[in-house]
């Protein structure tokens, strides 16, 4: 069965949707069947993947509503990850599933077929904790939170994690794992260096011993339709990703 990640933080612009794109290319590069799920209805995702998301015929939201099956909706990624793609059509789903019976299961419910056919479902949330973000946490065995090191981030982290807790007690008995990686990183910066040490302290082996530093490459390479990883394989910031990708592994599978 697959290993469902959610790659969230309610705090935008902290690097979530370039760490989800590419933990699922350097996964694939793993040889490990990804499914990518896009989220967030701004779409960044999607295009990052390589998915022109102007001219989708379904969309993840006509799968959540249940106007679409997941062969309808599901695309493949320039990486070669599955991709269950977003765009603008998503942000209506927050008023349509209030009234559908188990609304924040839809998600886990049309997925469920399809999950043995893959390793790692990586899913891309939006930055708020709304019902779209729900499906997700009510479908993950496993949380990753990007975050900067920085003084507001921490706060915005404990809030994070309350809410996890409420739901694994509530919605979500599989959802046990958190896992912390610091993005963006500028070792010159001494708060950066602080804040750091303080995750290291508070929340140990949570923390992944790999650091994603501030790259220009990254931040390129979704004008390209490209994660990191494939735009510059030599990059500071696509070495550290791969990284990552082989310390997930000997977390999750050994």
């Amino acid at each position: 069965m697959a290993k469902v990640f959610c790659i969230a933080n309610q705090k935008g612009g902290v690097g979530k949707t370039t760490t989800a794109l590419n933990l699922a290319t350097g996964l694939v590069m793993q040889n490990r069947k990804v499914l990518f799920i896009d989220l967030d209805p701004q779409g960044n995702g999607t295009m990052g993947a390589g998915i022109d998301k102007l001219h989708l015929t379904a969309s993840v939201y006509d799968l959540l509503i249940g106007r679409a099956s997941f062969y309808d909706v599901v695309k493949k990624s320039k990486a070669g990850f599955d991709v269950l793609p977003a765009n603008r059509d998503l942000a209506g789903a927050e008023i349509e599933l209030v009234n559908i019976n188990n609304r924040d299961v839809r998600l886990r419910e049309a997925i469920a077929p399809v999950l043995s056919s893959y390793d790692y479902v990586l899913i891309d949330c939006p930055p708020s904790l709304s019902m779209i973000t729900m499906n997700a946490f009510c479908m993950a065995q496993s949380v990753i939170v990007p975050m900067q090191c920085e003084y507001f981030a921490l706060e915005g982290l404990t809030d994070l994690v309350t809410s996890i807790r409420r739901i694994h007690t509530t919605k979500n008995k599989t959802l046990r794992n958190i896992f912390l990686l610091r993005v963006m990183f500028d070792p010159r910066v001494t708060l950066q260096q602080q804040v750091s040490q303080q995750l290291e302290q508070h929340f140990g082996e949570k923390v992944f011993k790999t650091v994603i530093p501030r790259n220009v490459r990254l931040a390129e390479a979704p004008s390209y339709g490209e994660p990191g990883i494939m735009y510059d394989r030599n990059s500071k910031g696509a070495k550290a990703y791969m990284n990552c990708v082989v310390e997930l592994l000997s977390r999750v599978e050994e």
